[in-house]
């Protein structure tokens, strides 16, 4: 059975091979000094868009943090266990995101493609946090089924099966799941931001 990831000792690893002190980090990152000493200690589980603008501080993708060896197949067609699981293993359950975060999986290699195809499923209360995701790319997605809360800047809507959204990434976002239902969304970004 698989451990669940050690997300603290990965980030120390990765800033101590980069020639980093947690000051250094913190600052490239704009998070504050003592959140990367409580993720590296594991005191703190942190949110999408925090780990997001911890490893952009690193130069580092989601992807190559939680996965540095993997080579995703090369297509063109894949089957639904060839897509590339980046977030179920920082989650209570990587079946259903039991923990409120939600499950992102790839097709593909996005960075081969600069095109970022996601798989995502919220489950009910699933969130990518209080700190709003912002990232230089394009995005957009189809809510396949359930509904969506999207924000986008100061704009706010619940997105229901049928609907979608395309927007500038680099305007503050959040999305998050507030029914008591599964919400399942296909979205795309280039470029890739996880």
């Amino acid at each position: 059975m698989d451990q669940k990831f050690d997300i603290g000792a990965r980030l120390n690893a990765m800033r101590v091979a980069a020639g980093l002190s947690q000051r250094q980090l913190a600052e490239r990152a704009g998070v504050p000094h003592a959140q990367i000493s409580n993720v590296e200690t594991n005191k703190v589980s942190p949110s999408v868009a925090t780990l997001r603008k911890i490893l952009n501080g690193l130069g580092v993708g989601m992807g190559d943090f939680f996965e540095p060896e993997r080579s995703p197949p090369k297509g063109p067609f894949f089957s639904a266990g060839e897509l590339v699981d980046l977030t179920s293993k920082i989650a209570t359950s990587p079946i259903s995101g039991s923990d409120g975060t939600p499950i992102f999986r790839q097709i593909g290699d996005a960075r081969a493609h600069n095109l970022q195809i996601l798989h995502e499923v919220y489950e009910p209360n699933a969130d990518t946090g209080d700190t709003l995701l912002q990232h230089a790319s394009s995005e957009g997605g189809f809510v396949v089924e359930g509904e969506l809360e999207v924000t986008v800047g100061d704009e706010v809507r619940v997105l229901k099966a049928g609907e979608s959204y395309l927007f500038d990434s680099r305007v503050p976002h959040r999305f998050r799941n507030l029914s008591d239902r599964r919400t399942i969304v296909i979205s795309a970004c280039s470029p890739p931001y996880l």
